[in-house]
């Protein structure tokens, strides 16, 4: 196994990085042409999904779908007053799985990689591991 991690900055509180040509690079540099890769983000208030990343307009949309779904509660008892990025990011989750052929990932055409932030802006860091 492979394990690399990569960083990201976050520029807003609540953002969708497309982090995809950082994670082809790390994949195509590797020496394993078929495999699995998992991305895992070891932040509580940060996440990681695999969506469209051909029109800016759907990140934005899910952003704002998590917003009405998880929005900022004055009844939190977390200290912090970041309880809603807590949630969203147990929502989207800390880990994905993309299958790797010929040395490429096999994502979809319309498919990209985002890093989630849900409490920034802040530096932030995601692990890369291909077997």
């Amino acid at each position: 196994m492979i394990i690399e991690e990569i960083r990201v900055r976050s520029s807003k509180r609540e953002e969708l990085v497309d982090i995809t040509h950082q994670v082809s690079q790390f994949v195509s540099k590797s020496d394993i042409r078929n495999g699995k890769l998992t991305l895992y983000v070891p932040h509580t208030t940060a996440a990681v999904t695999i969506n469209e990343n051909a029109d800016p307009d759907v990140p934005h949309d899910i952003i704002l779908s998590l917003k009405n779904i998880a929005p900022s509660l004055a009844q939190f008892r977390h200290l912090e007053g970041n309880s809603d990025a807590h949630t969203k990011s147990s929502l989207i989750g800390c880990s994905q799985e993309v299958f790797v052929k010929d040395g490429k990932m096999l994502l979809g055409t319309w498919q990209g990689i985002f890093f989630c932030e849900f409490d920034g802006p802040r530096h932030r860091r995601i692990i890369l591991g291909l077997v």
